[in-house]
């Protein structure tokens, strides 16, 4: 439900809510927050919140560390693990510097000034992720270990599938807050769950993955185990991906999906940095599934884009390269601009790769050109493209090359 500030002040008041976080992402797409008491609703509507973001990596040092936070009642979603007397509740922020100026780390705000452009251009996009996980047991002291909670196999059910309860009471955890899974279901790896989102636009998205990660790591917790996004927690075993889903609308009503595959395919060693941003992300890539070279075809799982079979309402495409580490807010926006790119310029798909590329031979795979092997690849790339710094601030760019 969209809520407007007032709205959010009389619901605070009637559901006897005691504390409202404030909530927002790093550079590197992990959610903070400051909580303030139902006194402060008010101003911080009308001024925000301010906050010491010094020690917060990517959002400067010790000099002109003062910013402020201006929460979207539009995200107001109570937070349902907690109890119903003095009832906790979340929104997501807009961040500033105390002149009112638009911080440029504000992840969520690159990613609404993506829409806007598209918009502006004729065109929206949507998008839904596939989210993958480990459940692993954790030791006397609480802390994780790397032994899976079952070694169940794809789409095994209970008592193998040890996992289903858990999925259940996330799923009907984000139910209660307003976001729709689609399906949920036991992944290849031992221990591995995924649970897959309906289309939504691009920062609804974004929020509820963020929003997913920290549902999935604290109904996890109380379950006595440990939820691992990692994308490669076990060596020999399946990654952990974030299937990005996608879909354009034209406001002419023409078909731009494959033109925006093209600008996407076209762009990606240059975006591979932000959807892939860690040293474990590579050990992912070209193996399990994960996709190691740019192609694109229909219905094939060993394919960086496919084409998913669908009736026409749900035509989509699937980028497979991801993983949970990504920031969505940055990936989804460069996402859209990869895309917007490829419809102005009319760009063309190469031939789809109609193979199976885990088991071609080398003068097949030598046709294709290989996403980043490594994250030093990915760094170089995305700090040569021109892409990336007509898109990502500087110091976004800096921290993330850095990070």
């Amino acid at each position: 439900m969209n809520y407007t500030a007032q709205e959010v002040i009389q619901y605070v008041k009637e559901e006897d809510v005691k504390f409202i976080r404030l909530a927002f992402c790093d550079v590197f797409g992990r959610q903070k927050n400051l909580a303030i008491l139902p006194d402060e609703l008010e101003r911080a509507f009308s001024f925000g919140i301010p906050f010491d973001a010094s020690a917060i990596p990517g959002f400067g040092g010790e000099v002109r560390s003062d910013l402020i936070l201006h929460p979207d009642p539009a995200t107001l979603s109570s937070l349902p693990w907690h109890p119903e007397n003095g009832r906790v509740v979340r929104m997501f922020c807009t961040i500033t510097h105390p002149d009112g100026t638009s911080f440029e780390g504000d992840c969520r705000a690159l990613l609404r000034r993506a829409v806007e452009d598209a918009a502006k251009a004729g065109f929206s996009f949507a998008f839904g992720a596939e989210m993958e996980f480990y459940l692993f047991e954790t030791d006397e002291k609480g802390e994780p270990t790397k032994i899976p909670y079952d070694h169940a196999h794809y789409l095994d059910i209970a008592p193998d599938d040890k996992g289903e309860i858990v999925r259940r009471e996330i799923c009907l955890t984000l139910s209660q807050m307003g976001i729709q899974p689609e399906c949920s279901h036991h992944e290849e790896g031992p221990g591995q769950n995924e649970i897959d989102f309906r289309y939504s636009d691009p920062l609804s998205a974004a929020d509820n993955a963020i929003t997913f990660r920290s549902v999935v790591k604290t109904i996890v917790a109380r379950n006595g185990l440990a939820a691992d996004f990692s994308p490669k927690p076990l060596p020999n075993e399946a990654g952990n991906g974030m299937h990005i889903n996608f879909s354009v609308r034209a406001d002419d009503g023409k078909d731009d999906l494959p033109v925006a595959i093209a600008g996407i395919m076209d762009k990606v060693r240059e975006m591979t940095l932000f959807l892939n941003p860690t040293e474990n992300s590579y050990r992912r890539l070209g193996s399990n599934k994960a996709p190691g070279y740019i192609t694109w075809s229909s219905e094939n799982r060993s394919q960086l884009i496919r084409i998913p079979a669908a009736p026409q309402e749900h035509y989509r495409a699937e980028l497979r390269s991801p993983d949970p580490t990504a920031n969505p807010y940055l990936a989804y926006a460069l996402l859209i601009y990869a895309g917007l790119d490829g419809i102005a310029r009319r760009a063309q798909l190469p031939e789809s790769a109609d193979v199976n590329l885990f088991t071609a031979d080398e003068e097949t795979l030598s046709r294709y050109q290989h996403i980043p092997a490594s994250l030093h690849e990915a760094v170089a790339a995305a700090k040569g493209s021109d892409f990336i710094r007509a898109h990502l601030p500087a110091s976004i760019l800096t921290a993330c090359c850095n990070g």
